[in-house]
């Protein structure tokens, strides 16, 4: 007879080393949450084709940049989706999962978003600027991220960098979403120190701004995380919306709402395994 309780294989890194994070604690505590309601079994990224047929959800945790095993991953996406494996985050997600090309079309749609282009003879098309953040348009985590001088931009016209102006901003917001619904918000304390948050008390335009990116990205199911910056002038302009393996700073929330968020994320994993 099956299980009365869906099987999750929950992916993870547990020992990847991230700059002011901790996954392996974060993924720890979780995973430990869902048992009561899941049988859950966690694997490393590059295990999850070999052992996903056999689980109702594979669900996408801390796995870590997958710059680091591109192959395996879009190996694991082509046989997911080939096999009909439940993905959580589905793997129909426009943003972070399918690379930087969305601030690109972001940017040309006209949303507040950092303005961005990937060609050095587009530069013009951004605001003017003390220096300028170029990035590879396959990165994640920060990886291969360079501040450049207008001058310096010469050459980068291979269209797989992005460049963007650099923004003078007084702190970081990123807003945390369950299917489609807003669970939190979290802010930078210090502009150099990205992963130093604390809780953060939205307004309604706050969440308004936040709420159009998850909208658009078109998820029902899935954690998406909404990253903004607050510029001098008072506004939010998006940094990333990151629906592929968001970190969730649940260590720098209150108890309570802790334990929402992990109710949240059970209620939305049991109508993702219910029975097609």
């Amino acid at each position: 007879m099956p299980s009365a309780r869906p099987s999750v294989l929950y992916v993870t890194d547990l020992a990847y080393e991230a700059r002011g994070r901790r996954y392996g604690d974060e993924d720890v505590f979780l995973s430990s949450r869902l048992r009561d309601t899941f049988t859950v079994a966690l694997c490393h990224p590059l295990d999850a084709v070999a052992l996903m047929d056999a689980f109702d959800a594979v669900v996408v945790r801390n796995s870590g940049p997958v710059l680091h095993y591109q192959a395996a991953y879009e190996d694991f996406r082509a046989r997911a989706l080939s096999h009909g494996v439940r993905v959580y985050n589905p793997l129909t997600g426009k943003a972070d999962m399918a690379g930087k090309q969305y601030l690109l079309d972001l940017t040309a749609a006209g949303l507040p978003v950092i303005p961005t282009v990937d060609r050095r003879a587009d530069v013009d098309r951004l605001p003017q600027a003390d220096a300028y953040v170029a990035k590879p348009k396959a990165g994640a985590d920060s990886l291969g991220l360079r501040v450049l001088t207008r001058d310096a931009l010469d050459g980068l016209d291979s269209g797989d960098v992005l460049i963007q102006p650099r923004v003078d901003f007084r702190y970081e917001v990123s807003f945390y979403f369950v299917d489609r619904a807003f669970q939190y918000a979290l802010r930078t304390t210090d502009p150099d120190r990205r992963w130093d948050l604390t809780p953060y008390q939205p307004t309604d335009d706050d969440l308004a701004f936040a709420q159009r990116f998850v909208d658009w990205n078109g998820l029902d199911h899935g954690i998406q995380r909404v990253d903004a910056c607050r510029t001098r002038d008072g506004r939010l302009l998006l940094v990333e919306l990151e629906d592929l393996n968001p970190y969730l700073s649940l260590d720098r929330l209150a108890p309570d709402d802790r334990d929402a968020f992990v109710g949240a994320l059970k209620t939305s994993l049991l109508r993702f395994t219910r029975p097609r």
